[in-house]
C-alpha cells in the first residue's frame, strides 16, 4: 500500500493564485500559478487541479491543505489557514535559514518581514496605502508608455540613467512620465525611473540591513530590482528559487507540520 503523503499550499493573493504541493520530505513535486481574475472559485479550480497534474497524484493523496493569502477564508476545500505574513516567512526561512529581512512586493501591497536565526518573527511593516512601490505601480506606468507589462524589466536593461521618478503617486507619476517624455528622455529610461521609484519607497519603510531575501511574483518578472536595490545598498540582494511561489511553499510546509 502507497503511504506517502502530500500536502498542498495555496496562496490565493490579489493578481494571482498559487499552489505548491511538497512530500513529506519537503521537496517541491508540483507548482500552479493563474490569474486570479473575476471569477474566484473558477480560478481555484483551475489551480486546483492544475497543480495535482502537475505533481502527477489526485485530490485522495494529499494528507492537508494549507491556505494563505488575500482570499485565503474563501478556499472551502482548505484544512487550515495561515496568514501571508507567517507563510512568506516560512517559504524564505526553508530556503536561507539564517536571521533574513525579507522584502515581499506583490500585486496590491509590500512587506517587509524580519526573522532571527530561529526563524522568528522580530519585526514586520506593510505598505498599503497606496499603489506605490507595488506591482500596481508598475502596471499604471506599463500602460502609460504603452510598453506591455513583460518587456519593462529588458527595456530598463537598457539604461543606466540614475533618475527616479520623482512622485510615488501613479497620478502625478503619469504626468511626470508624459512631461519627461516631452522633454525627449528615452523610454528606457522612464523605465528604469519607474523601478527605481519602487525601491526608493520600500527603503522608506524600514532601514533595509544584514542577509536580504527578496520575494513576490513581481522580483519574480522583474529581477532588475534585485539589481537596482543592491546597486543602492551596496550588497547583494537573493533571492528564492520561486520567488513568486514563497507564500504558497510556506503554507504547504504549515499543512505537513499539521500531521
Amino acid at each position: 500500500m502507497d503511504t506517502k503523503k502530500f500536502y498542498l499550499g495555496i496562496d490565493a493573493g490579489t493578481t494571482y493564485v498559487k499552489a505548491v504541493i511538497v512530500n513529506d520530505s519537503k521537496e517541491i513535486i508540483g507548482t500552479f500559478v493563474h490569474p486570479t481574475g473575476t471569477d474566484h472559485a473558477d480560478s481555484l479550480k483551475t489551480v486546483g487541479g492544475g497543480v495535482l497534474e502537475a505533481a502527477s497524484i489526485t485530490k485522495e493523496a494529499l494528507a492537508h491543505t494549507t491556505a494563505t493569502g488575500f482570499g485565503r477564508d474563501t478556499i472551502e476545500f482548505a484544512d487550515s489557514t495561515k496568514t501571508e505574513i507567517s507563510c512568506h516567512a516560512r517559504g524564505a526561512y526553508h530556503h536561507f535559514p539564517q536571521a533574513i529581512t525579507i522584502i515581499d512586493i506583490g500585486g496590491q501591497d509590500t512587506k517587509i518581514i524580519q526573522l532571527d536565526e530561529s526563524g522568528k518573527r522580530i519585526g514586520f511593516k506593510m505598505n498599503r496605502k497606496c499603489a506605490a512601490g507595488t506591482g500596481a505601480f508598475l502596471n499604471e506606468i506599463a500602460q502609460k508608455l504603452e510598453v506591455p507589462l513583460n518587456e519593462l524589466n529588458s527595456m530598463a536593461m537598457g539604461s543606466d540613467l540614475n533618475s527616479p521618478l520623482s512622485s510615488f503617486c501613479t497620478v502625478f507619476a503619469s504626468t511626470e512620465i508624459l512631461q519627461r517624455m516631452k522633454d525627449g528622455e528615452r523610454i528606457e529610461d522612464l523605465v528604469r525611473g519607474a523601478y527605481e521609484s519602487v525601491i526608493r519607497r520600500v527603503i522608506e519603510m524600514e532601514e533595509l540591513e544584514g542577509t536580504i531575501i527578496m520575494t513576490g511574483g513581481v522580483i519574480a518578472y522583474h529581477p532588475i530590482i534585485a539589481e537596482i536595490l543592491g546597486g543602492l545598498l551596496d550588497m547583494k540582494i537573493r533571492t528564492p528559487p520561486l520567488p513568486q511561489l514563497t507564500g504558497a511553499l510556506g503554507a504547504a510546509l504549515f499543512a505537513r507540520q499539521s500531521q
